[in-house]
């Protein structure tokens, strides 16, 4: 009985000193915190699979590197954690672990959807500058606005345009109950991210166990990827195919940083804008990223917020095989339907052009196509369009539409390390 006793305090005393030597060896920095909040491209809809993709460009083969271990599965690292916050309706919930694929967009909050967002990247490149552990927490929600859903409280409620009020009367909408319904939905997805980082931070050792209280924490900044409801919306910004007219959404920004700054009582958090960048570089100018820029630039923020161009990540090969492919489906549709309307032809698509002269425009033949006809069609029209190579690139390297940047895991991986670099730069 003594000899057990003896062994028992001397497995006592051992464990005693392995927690000393943990504490002892542990980071001397405080732990670093960056938030990442937005709407569905800060979820993330590039799949896993568009990995080895990110490979067949030599420009990217480090890249893809970094993101694979030693075993060429995708990265588990060591020291970088994440609380992710998302889902929708009543089914929003947060999940916790060490940072790698998975956390992107999602069909159960509570569980890894295999795809990527902008944060496997960034809290990769942020983890590389680092000395000591790194806590992400991401709260993003696919389809919500900055004007309602993330309004910050500062700016008021939602203002309705007089013509946008007008229209719903004469289409018998009932209009106090929409203002009713607006009001509620103002606002809300702010206060879900702003009590979710309060929850997290009052129990950081439970969603990152290698915090250690004696070592405190950094709020170390936000990155802000959102836009294309605010972008799409002519109810909100009836103007927005003018200079100035995606004005507001300057105005708000500003708001959403002063505010996120006071209810986390950070005065000079560091802020990165993810600018929307879908469908590339444009000759022309586009007011609403002009307006997501703005703010950046203002003396008021001008030395701790910065704007990311997204658009420069756009994969214009990728895309220009998908529109082919959209073309294909374009004529399927006019096939099924059993006529080509005469506003489809245009220049840019000549088969629709052809279809109709050789099936609907000739009186003697018929006005429709039996299934050998329409499978052959469409078979030959295809092969013309997409060779097989653009067929095995497209597979590699896309995993869904083009407001969600073609869910190509080379360009959110790209995204999230241009974001941590340009947080990096603010330091």
């Amino acid at each position: 009985m003594a000899i057990n006793r003896i062994k028992t305090c001397m497995t006592l005393i051992a464990l005693t000193f392995v927690g000393v030597a943990v504490n002892l060896s542990g980071y001397d920095e405080p732990l670093k915190i960056y938030i990442l909040a937005g709407q569905s491209n800060m979820e993330g809809h590039a799949k896993v699979e568009t990995f080895d993709y990110i490979g067949d460009d030599p420009a990217t083969v480090g890249l893809l590197k970094q993101m694979r271990g030693a075993d060429g599965k995708p990265r588990i690292s060591d020291k970088v954690w994440i609380s992710y916050l998302t889902g929708s309706g009543d089914r929003i919930a947060a999940s916790t672990g060490r940072l790698t694929v998975g956390f992107g967009a999602r069909k159960d909050p509570a569980l890894p959807g295999g795809k990527i967002g902008p944060e496997f990247t960034f809290g990769l490149f942020m983890e590389k500058k680092s000395q000591g552990p790194i806590l992400i927490i991401k709260t993003a929600w696919g389809g919500k606005s900055l004007h309602t859903d993330f309004r910050p409280p500062s700016a008021g409620p939602y203002q309705f345009d007089k013509a946008h009020l007008d229209s719903l009367k004469k289409r018998g909408r009932d209009v106090e109950q929409f203002k009713s319904d607006r009001s509620k939905a103002t606002g809300r997805y702010y206060r879900l991210m702003i009590d979710h980082v309060k929850k997290v931070l009052e129990n950081l050792d439970r969603v990152c166990p290698l915090y250690q209280p004696q070592q405190g924490y950094e709020m170390a900044g936000l990155v802000w990827f959102q836009g294309w409801n605010d972008m799409v919306d002519s109810n909100t910004y009836p103007n927005r195919r003018d200079p100035g007219g995606y004005d507001l959404y300057t105005e708000l920004m500003a708001h959403f940083i002063r505010d996120v700054r006071r209810d986390l009582s950070v005065p000079k958090m560091p802020f990165v804008i993810g600018v929307m960048g879908v469908n590339g570089l444009q000759k022309e100018p586009n007011y609403f990223r002009l307006a997501m820029a703005a703010t950046a630039s203002t003396p008021e923020f001008s030395d701790n917020v910065v704007a990311v161009q997204t658009a420069p990540y756009w994969d214009q090969d990728l895309a220009a095989i998908i529109q082919k492919r959209d073309k294909v489906k374009k004529i399927r549709y006019f096939i099924k339907k059993g006529n080509v309307p005469a506003k489809a032809i245009s220049k840019s698509h000549p088969e629709a052009y052809r279809l109709r002269k050789k099936y609907w425009d000739t009186p003697s033949q018929s006005r429709s196509m039996t299934k050998v006809d329409q499978q052959a069609y469409l078979q030959e029209y295809q092969g013309k369009l997409i060779t097989s190579k653009e067929e095995i690139m497209l597979k590699r390297g896309a995993s869904n539409a083009g407001y969600h940047y073609l869910g190509s895991a080379k360009t959110m991986a790209l995204i999230g390390k241009a974001f941590a670099e340009a947080l990096q730069g603010l330091k």
